[in-house]
């Protein structure tokens, strides 16, 4: 129990204000716990009920979260401050991040002049040629590109598909493990997750099936280079999936493909198959480069109008200069040579190391993306032992919800001539631990 920070208030607001405070100075780190509604309502001369109010909405805004008899403790991610990903020490090789190679990414060329302009963009928020050639991305790929519209990045777009279809306590089916951010985001929400396994081929049948009969309003997935698995939708996968969704009309569909363009033949997805809410997100970020917050969303006529209702009384729209840089570059056969060239090396790279850690009898996962994800025992032993060998990995812990322990090792910038020298040091490093690794 957190003993260093006391709460206070005599109210419910009061009280969550306080356990929020102590959240965004650090006195209340992630895991720890609050006190037991009767213990603080005695401790603070009010009601338990007062209590149970204030620790009610701080579950609500994602601050704590309730785990049964061990009480509730503050969340891992909790939404009142962002979670920083751990600074690199100072020596080690990067294999944490999940970035591409800046070698593979283009020199952004924003217009030459911007003129000013009169007013808001709000009345045309998306530049004619970036919504054609936006278009033929998604219609390229089989998905239905009627209606499209844009966002600042794809937590950016998911995060108001969510918060406009659902409301406080509603449940979402996510991948896990998946990726860390989308399970920040959701409790954040004030949504509850429902985990749903992943395979080698994507989101399981008999996991969605539960996830979608215990009453889920909304799924995440992603369609190919799931994060951190790698998974990819296989056609038959798809199909079981679309099967069990139609039995769920009105469940909202949204589509994560983050890695186009990086990432080799188009993996079958949801979004082409007739569903009656749906939405692709797809974004830039991975071949063009982070500087580009920008994504691309393609969906039912229903999803796209409330998006962007919602989007016309916030943002209002995505920076014209940013769209007019898109459009250059999208446009650009150098750049199209470019990042068909990281493509080609990312899997180079990426099944160089599956290969590596297999000749050392040790099972990775990676069928696609810029990262494999291997199973272990005890993830902080391996990391801690990675790192006296000079490399950085992430836990798995950041990526999972009940799934087993993991680590996720980003492939991006890790050469295939290195690949044997990080496989046998993980070797050398599970030898070392054998009273605890589970292979």
């Amino acid at each position: 129990m957190a003993t260093q920070y006391s709460i206070s208030g005599t109210t419910a607001k009061g009280i969550a204000a306080s356990v929020e405070r102590g959240i965004s100075e650090g006195e209340l780190a992630p895991g720890d716990a609050l006190p037991p509604v009767r213990r603080l309502a005695d401790d603070l001369g009010v009601s338990p009920g007062t209590v149970a109010t204030a620790y009610k909405e701080l579950r609500r805004r994602g601050l704590v979260v309730t785990r049964g008899r061990g009480g509730t403790v503050v969340a891992e991610a909790p939404s009142v401050a962002s979670r920083r990903p751990p600074q690199v020490p100072p020596g080690l090789v990067d294999l944490a991040g999940g970035h591409p190679d800046p070698a593979f990414l283009p020199v952004l060329r924003p217009p030459a002049e911007v003129h000013p302009t009169f007013g808001s963009h709000r009345a045309s928020p998306r530049l004619p040629a970036l919504e054609e050639l936006t278009r033929a991305w998604f219609a390229r790929d089989g998905v239905p590109a009627e209606r499209v519209t844009f966002a600042h990045g794809a937590l950016d777009c998911i995060a108001r598909l969510l918060s406009v279809e659902l409301r406080p306590g509603d449940a979402v089916a996510v991948e896990d493990p998946g990726f860390h951010h989308l399970l920040d985001l959701v409790p954040a929400l004030g949504l509850r997750m429902v985990p749903v396994a992943v395979d080698e081929e994507g989101m399981t049948p008999d996991a969605l099936r539960t996830a979608l009969r215990s009453g889920v309003r909304a799924v995440v997935c992603t369609p190919r280079a799931q994060n951190p698995t790698g998974a990819s939708f296989t056609r038959a996968r798809r199909d079981e999936l679309v099967s069990l969704l139609r039995e769920f009309p009105e469940v909202l569909v949204v589509e994560d493909d983050y890695t186009v363009e990086i990432e080799g033949p188009v993996a079958p997805t949801l979004a082409a198959s007739g569903l009656g809410r749906w939405a692709q997100v797809r974004t830039v970020s991975k071949r063009l480069g982070i500087n580009l917050r920008w994504a691309g969303m393609a969906g039912d006529p229903v999803t796209i109008a409330r998006h962007d209702g919602r989007m016309l009384m916030t943002s209002g729209w995505v920076s014209h200069i940013l769209q007019e840089t898109l459009v250059g570059l999208m446009s650009d056969p150098a750049v199209a040579r470019l990042v068909a060239a990281g493509e080609a090396a990312y899997t180079k790279r990426r099944l160089a190391l599956i290969d590596a850690l297999g000749s050392y009898g040790i099972r990775a996962t990676g069928a696609s993306g810029i990262g494999v994800w291997v199973p272990v025992r005890d993830e902080s032993a391996v990391v801690n032992g990675l790192r006296t060998h000079g490399w950085w990995v992430a836990a798995g812990s950041r990526f999972r919800i009940v799934t087993p322990t993991a680590v996720r090792i980003s492939t991006a910038l890790l050469l295939p001539e290195d690949a044997e020298r990080l496989a046998r040091d993980f070797a050398d490093v599970l030898r070392d631990r054998q009273a605890v690794y589970g292979g």
